[in-house]
């Protein structure tokens, strides 16, 4: 593939990410290009779209159990192995399904991991308990300009965590 092939291919890629009714006519049209060189692509976006609409606008458990088990019924109809995923989905179906009731996720506990992780990465040599905790904290105290009012209990919880594991070490 050429440079300039791979270049537009990259483009679309970012395309492809992005939800449909973001894009211009004109990268929906590149996209259904693409999606004729390579129909299992577009398969892949279609049926996820349809998946984050599920997540969207499924107005209760019941609802979102019976939408959720038409897409798989509508993923098993295409010549894709959709099963590792599929089964991925059972297992963990009734914690799946228990975001319909409140519509809240994990996603900022799973952040914070993110973000202790690469803190820890990027502070290997530190010697001090205190100077990695305050490292940890002027970071989530920037994502706090991003974020908002989650990062407050975020921090509260840090502040345990910290508290706790102070008593811990010498």
């Amino acid at each position: 593939m050429s440079g300039e092939a791979r270049k537009k291919l990259r483009s679309q890629m970012h395309d492809f990410r992005r939800r449909p009714e973001d894009l211009k006519p004109e990268q929906v049209q590149a996209l259904e290009d693409l999606f004729e060189k390579v129909p299992s692509l577009g398969t892949i976006y279609h049926l996820r779209w349809e998946a984050t609409k599920i997540f969207d606008s499924a107005p209760n458990r019941a609802e979102a159990s019976r939408l959720l088990e038409d897409w798989i019924v509508q993923a098993r109809e295409t010549e894709m192995d959709w099963e590792p995923f599929i089964t991925m989905l059972k297992n963990n179906w009734e914690g799946i399904l228990a975001y319909f009731e409140e519509r809240k996720s994990s996603g900022p506990v799973e952040g914070l991991n993110t973000k202790i992780r690469v803190v820890l990465r990027r502070s290997y040599g530190i010697q001090s308990l205190t100077t990695l905790w305050t490292r940890i904290l002027l970071d989530v105290n920037w994502a706090a300009k991003k974020l908002g009012p989650t990062i407050a209990e975020i921090r509260g919880f840090v502040n345990q965590i910290q508290k706790y594991f102070s008593e811990c070490y010498t």
